[in-house]
């Protein structure tokens, strides 16, 4: 084939769930690290991967062992002034990787590694690669001897890139690893957790306004936690709410060890489906939920932008803030159009795509991870991109990477989403403008 792969909706709508073609499926294909893939395709990649995730214990340091090559990126990484001084490394060679004798050096790496700093490190996040996958090494053995040996809690991290198909894949994990310090306590009727993200949402999020409403007093985010105590203090909530499917196992962690229930919520840039999303948490926490001036204001927004620019085409990717499924119905619904969309098609969102066939039934769906999308040529042009991979593909186009670590949600993201399209489409009127 030397042509890229797609599908339109009406297409993939009609084959049904479970008739999936191979192509949009990376586990029945060899992966094509695109430039458009590379930064999200690895569980050690840009952003927040198994590595830098795994740090987000406040106080923690990491313990990478791995082979030489599994090191590099984490040492780029680690030239980041944040993390510079919190990774360490035990590098494996070949008669470890075939004997397994490295699992007895693991416990005294871990002590030097303590015994080297200033101050004891809250916990030892041991990060394995793929390597002891295959050897079937059980990690939380290892952890345990460690803990035992240098005094301090030792948790793995996974980062198995070849489990990221599995029940529990490299991002799933370590969202438990990172929760599973946490000890029994005392719990508070007025507190809540928000889990999915290792980033926290934006500030003007209309959901702490709302959880405030309803008598919540403090909202607790492991990225806001910045000592071990305040990290601790995430096991007095009364609840927790899941935004990030990733976060889901860990969860049910909580509340098996805990006590703590959860509410999942889902990432939506519909508005209907946001306001109907706020109604049901109200009656699950019994709390009304007054969510109509956020509704109003961005539907405002939404009738601002579509005044100015008309009913534009859009490219939705996936390396983005969104589930670009659902942002592609999102953008159909509000009066515009979508020719293409680059995703990942799953059972979550699969009914999305059943919505956008009965209102654009040719959009056209890729996979960035097939082989045939180094054959991608672009087939018509579109007005704006949302997504950083879209960039790749429509390399001349403007439009929004939304794919910034503060995290949009609810009415507050769709709006932010809008008012960054203006801002890069009015800056490229102006720019052509200037040209003439």
């Amino acid at each position: 084939m030397n042509k890229a792969y797609c599908i339109t909706a009406d297409e993939l709508a009609e084959r049904g769930y479970k008739n999936i073609p191979d192509e949009l499926l990376s586990a029945k294909h060899l992966i094509y690290s695109s430039p458009a893939t590379l930064a999200f395709n690895s569980p050690g990649a840009q952003g927040f991967g198994v590595k830098r995730a795994g740090l987000a214990v406040p106080g923690s340091v990491m313990l990478l062992v791995s082979p030489a090559c599994c090191g590099r990126n984490t040492s780029a990484l680690g030239a980041e002034s944040s993390y510079a001084d919190r990774f360490f490394y035990l590098l494996l060679d070949d008669t470890d990787i075939v004997t397994g004798r490295h699992l007895s050096k693991i416990p005294q790496a871990v002590k030097e590694v303590c015994d080297s700093l200033d101050y004891t490190p809250s916990a030892v996040m041991i990060c394995i690669t793929c390597v002891d996958a295959l050897l079937g090494t059980d990690m939380e053995r290892v952890c345990r001897k460690c803990s035992d040996f240098a005094g301090v809690p030792t948790v793995p991290c996974y980062m198995y890139a070849l489990t990221r198909e599995k029940r529990l894949p490299p991002m799933s994990a370590v969202r438990k690893s990172v929760y599973s310090l946490l000890k029994p306590t005392k719990r508070r009727p007025d507190e809540v957790n928000i889990m999915g993200f290792f980033s926290p949402l934006m500030d003007d999020c209309e959901l702490y306004a709302l959880l405030k409403s309803a008598g919540v007093k403090k909202v607790r985010e492991i990225s806001r936690c910045e000592t071990f105590e305040e990290y601790e203090k995430i096991a007095q909530a009364n609840f927790s709410l899941v935004l990030n499917t990733e976060a889901r196992y860990a969860a049910q962690e909580m509340q098996r060890s805990l006590g703590i229930p959860s509410v999942e919520l889902l990432r939506l840039y519909q508005a209907d489906k946001i306001h109907n999303q706020y109604r049901l948490l109200g009656k699950a926490i019994g709390a009304e939920l007054d969510d109509r001036e956020y509704y109003d204001d961005t539907l405002k927004t939404i009738e601002n932008f579509k005044d100015k620019y008309g009913e534009i085409t859009f490219a939705v990717g996936e390396f983005s803030n969104c589930d670009p499924i659902e942002t592609a119905l999102a953008l159909l619904r509000y009066g515009f159009k979508v020719s293409e969309i680059f995703a990942t098609v799953g059972e979550l969102n699969f009914s999305f795509v059943k919505k956008i066939a009965e209102l654009s039934p040719k959009t056209r769906i890729y996979s960035n991870l097939s082989p045939t999308m180094l054959y991608y040529e672009p087939d018509g042009e579109i007005d704006a991109y949302i997504g950083k991979d879209c960039k790749y593909y429509h390399p001349d186009a403007v439009g929004a990477d939304w794919n910034e670590e503060i995290q949009p949600f609810g009415y507050a993201g769709v709006k932010a989403l809008f008012k960054e399209l203006d801002k890069q489409l009015n800056g490229n009127k102006r720019k052509g403008e200037r040209k003439q």
